[in-house]
């Protein structure tokens, strides 16, 4: 009787925002296994990929980070993870690429499985990691890669040459889908899908803007579980329309005093990094305990673009956090922080990201410098369970904790 009582309080209500994203995500994997078994071509792609492309010539893809994370978040990184060093794979590259690897040879992955790819697409605005996890990927199946390069940028804004380097490589990709697909494009449908995009992601970025209230009508980490939308299916009416109930729903939260965040919100403090996915519950509760909300996240915000026509476009890509200077980053962290009132910073050392925490060392210390906030890191990986110690996590949330308080009473 007490199962069937938990059953019940779960069924979500159909006019739900939450439950408008998971329908979105059930779908999207739906429809990339019904393209398959039509059989048309379908794709594996990197999550900053322009996906206006693909959404234009009405071509089906499925993202192998998402897949990663849903496996880790799941309970089976290790087992994936562990398959690929068998493979002979390092577990010093990727967790993501390791478990994207081992799922591209066993093709089955009862976690959250999806078609086998016929193409490639791949966008280094990322990391260079992605580069050789999908050529490799590419030489194993036998298929197609299309790469579009976005290289770093020292300066704050993307240069004119920048922007006509990467259009070169936006064009020429779509007449290669076109080549590989038959589909043909459509520039009226590509305006649509650029108007699209931009309102889904304009009520994206409204929706994690809301973490600015005190307290926060929302527990930081629903954000991590409905970026996964925001990945996948920006260029969607579908998408549109529930972060936009998302963005009312916070709305009335406001007005009525009521959060997701069970509990009283203590204080408020900036995550960095990638969600600790095979341990996600430990990393929240760790902070719910001491009645910490996480109300700033770069990691969310990054899935947001905002543009009007293709330059802009392509000038929003190359402003992903990876992509940028320090400076840049930092300042964009800062701005973040500084909005949402942010008591304190807590840094995911993550194993798997060399290239975002390798400066995070110093970033984190500007940013605790310029915001005069507490700065504590912990180490984890986004999808290996094996490099993430609990008590070390506690240790280091707990000293983060006591240093707000002191703060607080000094204030």
């Amino acid at each position: 009787m007490g199962e069937e009582k938990k059953k019940q309080k779960r069924v979500l209500d159909p006019n739900s925002a939450a439950y408008k994203l998971n329908q979105i995500i059930i779908n999207h994997y739906k429809e990339v296994q019904e393209a398959k078994d039509r059989g048309e071509k379908i794709a594996w792609c990197s999550s900053n990929f322009p996906q206006e492309i693909f959404q234009t010539l009405g071509i089906k893809v499925c993202y192998p980070e998402n897949q990663a994370a849903a496996i880790a978040a799941r309970g089976a990184g290790e087992r994936l993870c562990s398959e690929s060093e068998g493979d002979g794979y390092s577990n010093d590259i990727c967790a993501y690429a390791r478990i994207s690897l081992a799922y591209m040879k066993l093709k089955d992955a009862p976690e959250q499985n999806m078609p086998q790819p016929d193409l490639l697409l791949c966008c280094n605005n990322i990391c260079n990691c992605m580069i050789k996890w999908y050529e490799n990927i590419a030489k194993e199946l036998n298929i197609p890669l299309i790469m579009i390069d976005i290289p770093f940028n020292p300066d704050y804004e993307v240069s004119d040459t920048q922007v006509d380097y990467v259009k070169g490589q936006f064009l020429a990709a779509i007449k290669q889908l076109e080549e590989i697909t038959g589909k043909k494009w459509d520039d009226e449908k590509f305006k649509k899908v650029m108007e699209t995009s931009s309102r889904t992601s304009r009520a994206w970025l409204e929706a994690t803007g809301y973490t600015k209230y005190k307290p926060s009508p929302l527990n930081g980490f629903d954000l991590l579980n409905h970026m996964a939308v925001a990945v996948c299916a920006r260029g969607t009416v579908e998408a549109a329309e529930a972060f936009e109930t998302l963005v009312q729903e916070y709305k009335k939260a406001v007005k009525d005093g009521t959060s997701t965040f069970r509990g009283e919100e203590q204080h408020r403090i900036m995550f960095e990094g990638i969600a600790c996915w095979p341990h996600l519950r430990a990393t929240f509760n760790g902070l719910k305990s001491r009645g910490i909300n996480m109300v700033a996240t770069i990691y969310a915000d990054a899935f947001g673009f905002i543009y009007n026509d293709l330059d802009s476009l392509i000038r929003a890509y190359c402003n992903v956090p990876n992509a940028i200077n320090l400076e840049h980053a930092r300042d964009k962290r800062i701005a973040i922080a500084k909005n949402t009132g942010a008591e304190g910073l807590l840094v995911h050392t993550n194993r798997s990201c060399k290239l975002w925490s390798g400066f995070m060392y110093e970033m984190s210390r500007q940013i605790g410098e310029e915001c005069n906030i507490p700065v504590t890191s912990f180490d984890g990986d986004q999808a290996d369970p094996r490099n993430f110690s609990e008590a070390q996590y506690n240790t280091r949330v707990q000293a983060l904790t006591e240093i707000m308080e002191v703060n607080k009473e000094g204030k």
